[in-house]
């Protein structure tokens, strides 16, 4: 195992330079964990103390931006680590009007910076981490629903606005007060800019000028990534974004890490799907790992998956990847 510094890899990958060995991290949700920050950071600093990851992504509850304002859910089992929505709390175009910029120091916001806390005060100095952020319209998607929300938008856009206006200070409050604890960056979750969610003027309007004004806040950290999520999405809006890594599907979507990197100025984070890596043995979650090398020539490349690994995956097949490199 190389004793190089997982910054240095890091750069040198995002830099497009050769590095001594490709670096590598997956990450996952941890469903019940994820409600307490104690529990929370254990889990993290067990994952890397397993694997050694080059980077270590902090993975909340999908749902921890909006608690707050009184969403709810549960988790019921499901493979991925998703919750099940109980309660959403933004039913009428007025609840947008309505709603106040959280404190990142109180509720299930301040659970998360802690949890970010207890895992700086062990892992900083060997193992770079990002918090997760996700995009204002995908907190609004969680305060009331894609249908309720796409609904208010198209039909209320300027109460729409107004609510998009305090997800995004919530969101800059709580990326200052993450500063703090030593991330290496935020790993930006953009689920919007996606066929047939939004079409693309309506994502040029409603999803890209938020999504600047966040990574703008996040620009003085070394180590932001965005996050693309979905099959059919429209690449060439989040092309630019300024960010040292481009995470998407690109073994679900039609375009390949080759195709992406020359489309944007970003190092790419992907090679293996989620679900190939999930099967019962490592072979075929290898043989993409290869192809995913083969495409890049080991250059401006983190190697993991397009998106979160299921709870249930195989541990050999974990390790099996984690050797690969």
């Amino acid at each position: 195992m190389s004793n190089f510094p997982k910054r240095t890899r890091l750069e040198a990958a995002i830099a497009g330079e050769p590095v001594d060995r490709l670096p590598v991290a997956l990450w996952r949700h941890w469903p019940g964990d994820d409600q307490d920050a104690a529990a929370l950071a254990a889990a993290h600093l067990k994952w890397q103390a397993d694997y050694d990851w080059d980077l270590l992504k902090v993975g909340p509850a999908s749902s921890y931006s909006v608690a707050d304002w009184g969403m709810t859910d549960r988790w019921d089992g499901h493979i991925e680590g998703t919750r099940t929505v109980t309660f959403q709390p933004v039913k009428s175009p007025a609840d947008w009007e309505a709603l106040t910029p959280l404190d990142p120091g109180q509720g299930m916001l301040g659970e998360q910076i802690r949890a970010l806390q207890l895992i700086g005060e062990s892992a900083r100095a060997q193992t770079p981490f990002l918090a997760t952020v996700f995009s204002p319209l995908s907190m609004a998607k969680h305060l009331a629903g894609n249908e309720v929300m796409l609904s208010h938008m198209r039909q209320y856009p300027d109460s729409f606005r107004r609510g998009l206006e305090t997800l995004t200070e919530s969101v800059l409050r709580f990326i200052d007060a993450a500063r703090g604890t030593g991330i290496a960056g935020i790993y930006y979750a953009v689920q919007h800019a996606a066929y047939p969610l939004l079409s693309r003027a309506e994502f040029e309007s409603f999803g890209r000028p938020y999504d600047l004004r966040v990574l703008a806040e996040a620009g003085d950290l070394w180590c932001n990534m965005v996050h693309l999520h979905g099959s059919r999405v429209m690449f060439d809006m989040v092309a630019d974004y300024p960010a040292a890594f481009l995470n998407w599907h690109d073994r679900d979507s039609a375009i390949s890490l080759a195709e992406g990197l020359s489309r944007t100025r970003s190092a790419a984070s992907g090679g293996v799907s989620q679900w190939t890596i999930h099967r019962e043995s490592p072979e075929a979650a290898l043989a993409e790992a290869r192809d995913a090398r083969e495409q890049t020539s080991d250059r401006r490349l983190l190697l993991g998956t397009g998106c979160v690994i299921m709870t249930t995956t195989p541990l050999r097949n974990i390790r099996a990847l984690r050797e690969s490199v």
